[in-house]
């Protein structure tokens, strides 16, 4: 199989989604895409998911300015796992205003925030912090 084809679609037409920053290797994030995401991220080269909770298309950014500008896409042995490699515009990934969704640490039996907050999410997003 080639192309978009290659890809093995959960039941939900859903593929998971890692996001890495080019530059460090850092996880900035997981999400989802849907056949029409990924097309869509290919075509624009910026990353644009599937939201499972408004159940649409999410241009990464497109409300808080912090784009994910494609670098380099992988697929896993398996096909069931797509790896994006970005450039993080903004310096911010994560709805909470931290570089990576990826910033609580199990420390003595519990999570700790290991990273600190860079931008306010209401000065991000306004009343709503659900990109």
């Amino acid at each position: 199989m080639t192309g978009l084809e290659a890809v093995r679609w959960n039941a939900d037409g859903l593929v998971p989604v890692i996001a890495q920053d080019v530059s460090d290797g850092r996880v900035l994030m997981l999400a989802w895409m849907n056949r029409e995401a990924l097309a869509a991220t290919l075509e624009r080269g910026e990353a644009v998911y599937w939201s499972r909770s408004r159940q649409a298309l999410w241009h990464k950014g497109e409300r808080s300015g912090h784009t994910q500008t494609l670098r380099g896409v992988a697929l896993d042995c398996d096909g069931d796992t797509v790896l994006l490699q970005v450039e993080q515009q903004g310096g911010v990934a994560c709805h909470t205003g931290r570089r990576s969704c990826f910033y609580q640490t199990w420390v003595d039996g519990d999570w700790q925030p290991s990273e600190a907050v860079l931008k306010d999410p209401a000065h991000m997003y306004g009343a709503s912090s659900d990109e």
